[in-house]
C-alpha cells in the first residue's frame, strides 16, 4: 500500500492507492452489472453501448448479462443513434435513470466518440448513464484507457465485486 505524508507526521492512505482505485472501479462495475441485467434476473436492462467486439468479450468476463450494443458496426452515426433511441427510449423505465450506459474508452477517440454519441442522444432527450466510464477513467487509468485494458485485471475486479454483492 502507497502511503502519503500529510505533513503533520500522520501516513494515510494515498489517492493513487491500487486497492483502493480497484476497490471503487469493483463498485461501480458492480452498479453496472445490476443496471444492465435483464428485467427478470433483477436489473433494469439499460443496455452499455461500446465502441467494438473486445470491449464486449471484456464486459462479459466482468460479469455483464445484458445487452451490450457496439458502435463499429458498420452504420453511421444518424442510423446508431436512432436505433438505440428507437429501441431503449429516453429514460430506464425500471429505474427512471439513463436509457443507456454509455462506455467509450477513455483515451483522445474514446472522448470524441463519447461526447458525440452523449451529445446527439441528448439531443433526443435519451438520458445518458456516464457513471462506470468516468469512474473508470479516474481508477483505471493507470493500468490503461481502454475497456478491453481492463481484461489483465478482471480477476482482481471480480474477486472486488463479491464484496459489493
Amino acid at each position: 500500500m502507497e502511503h502519503n505524508d500529510s505533513g503533520n507526521g500522520e501516513i494515510t492512505p494515498g489517492p493513487h492507492d491500487r486497492f483502493s482505485r480497484f476497490n471503487r472501479a469493483a463498485r461501480s462495475i458492480h452498479d453496472s452489472i445490476v443496471r444492465n441485467s435483464p428485467i427478470e434476473y433483477g436489473g433494469c436492462g439499460c443496455p452499455v453501448v461500446v465502441e467494438g467486439i473486445n470491449d464486449v468479450k471484456a464486459l462479459r468476463e466482468l460479469g455483464f448479462i445484458g445487452d451490450i450494443e457496439k458502435v463499429n458496426r458498420g452504420w453511421g452515426m444518424p442510423k446508431l443513434v436512432t436505433y438505440l433511441y428507437e429501441k431503449y427510449g429516453i429514460r430506464n423505465e425500471v429505474d427512471g435513470g439513463g436509457s443507456i450506459i454509455l462506455l467509450m474508452d477513455w483515451d483522445r477517440t474514446g472522448g470524441r466518440l463519447q461526447k458525440l454519441l452523449r451529445e446527439r442522444l441528448e439531443s433526443l432527450d435519451v438520458k445518458v448513464d456516464e457513471a462506470l466510464r468516468i469512474e473508470l477513467m479516474k481508477s483505471m487509468k493507470p493500468e490503461g484507457r481502454t475497456v478491453e485494458a481492463l481484461r489483465p485485471h478482471i480477476e482482481t475486479l471480480v474477486g472486488l465485486l463479491t464484496y459489493h454483492n
